[in-house]
């Protein structure tokens, strides 16, 4: 078992130190995950309501417009090493594996960088360092001082967990997770608006960008030639229903460009809609409480902490629907 933060904690001299100094670093994780679940509903309801999804989304303007749409193509690599690092670790290969969870593919933008400020701030209140901003908060810590077999000693040498190298990384690849799902509900989000404008405008099945450009650049053809038909336009839907228009690449690469410019503002903004859906569902609720579990795990070394969602694996699913049907269509 890898070294946890109780090993490091230190603890009055005496017989048995070092297990005094587990037991109490123990206790005092399970009472500060206690605390941290107690303000999961407070943290949800200011962040992930509609009001509060409005203000986080203003920091969206800007650069947010760019890093949407580049995180939905670097949630491809993301995926894989999420793939790979689980077949590293059965194979054996547990250093890899954790090497490759630990590997950040997306770029952070300044919705998550705000929002990973009020992770550890407001939830967590762990020491937190985001450019000129610092907090130095350790509720942690304060815990474990609370506890009399550390006071009556003053603290004397005392390191809390949140200044080893060990458990930042965890923490800040567990924060980089978290932060992945927000990539994959902006994906969702942009895939369900795709499919809805396909499935009621041209009664086709459109999951993507990439499939609704070159569908409505289809429609715009046929509909041009059905009118300009010499023998006017219902001789021209015969026509033309037995013999579609073909639509000039040119066309469709240009309505696909535009189309994924309209989808990096869908992305960039899509949690004003999916936060407040998703806190309506509990899903925020659960996704935090699955957070401090793992947590309170790392903290003690008691079972596998490591922090695991499966978002992406949907999204990229609809991907995969979307690829077979670009093929089907040139192999037409």
């Amino acid at each position: 078992m890898s070294e946890t933060p109780a090993d490091h904690a230190a603890a009055p001299a005496g017989e048995g130190r070092d297990t005094a100094a587990r037991l109490i670093v123990e206790e005092a994780a399970a009472r500060y995950c206690d605390a941290r679940r107690a303000k999961i509903d407070e943290f949800v309801d200011r962040n992930f309501s509609l009001l509060g999804a409005l203000k986080l989304h203003r920091r969206a303007l800007g650069w947010d417009l760019a890093r949407s749409p580049a995180n939905l193509a670097l949630s491809v690599p993301h995926l894989t090493a999420r793939v790979s690092a689980g077949l590293a670790r059965r194979a054996g290969l547990a250093s890899a594996a954790d090497r490759l969870d630990r590997q950040r593919f997306f770029l952070q933008t300044d919705v998550a960088r705000e929002l990973e400020w009020r992770l550890y701030t407001e939830l967590l209140e762990l020491p937190f360092k985001q450019g000129e901003r610092v907090s130095e908060r350790d509720a942690l810590a304060n815990e474990i001082l609370r506890d009399p077999r550390i006071a009556t000693s003053g603290g004397e040498g005392f390191r809390s967990p949140a200044e080893q190298d060990a458990f930042r990384a965890w923490l800040s690849g567990a924060a980089g997770t978290y932060e992945g799902t927000r990539v994959a509900a902006a994906d969702l989000t942009t895939a369900a608006v795709s499919a809805g404008v396909g499935a009621f405008a041209f009664k086709k099945f459109t999951p993507g960008m990439m499939s609704l450009g070159p569908a409505t650049a289809q429609v715009l053809v046929q509909n041009a030639a059905i009118a300009g038909f010499p023998l006017g336009s219902g001789a021209g839907a015969l026509w033309y229903g037995a013999f579609p228009a073909a639509a000039p690449a040119a066309l469709s690469i240009g309505l696909t460009g535009g189309l994924l410019a309209a989808g990096a503002v869908v992305a960039a903004f899509s949690g004003v809609v999916t936060d407040p859906v998703q806190r309506r569902l509990g899903l925020h609720h659960r996704r935090l409480r699955r957070l401090i579990d793992c947590l309170e795990r790392e903290l003690t070394g008691q079972g596998d902490s490591r922090f695991v969602v499966r978002d992406h694996y949907v999204a990229r699913t609809l991907d995969v629907i979307e690829a077979l049907g670009i093929v089907w269509r040139a192999a037409r």
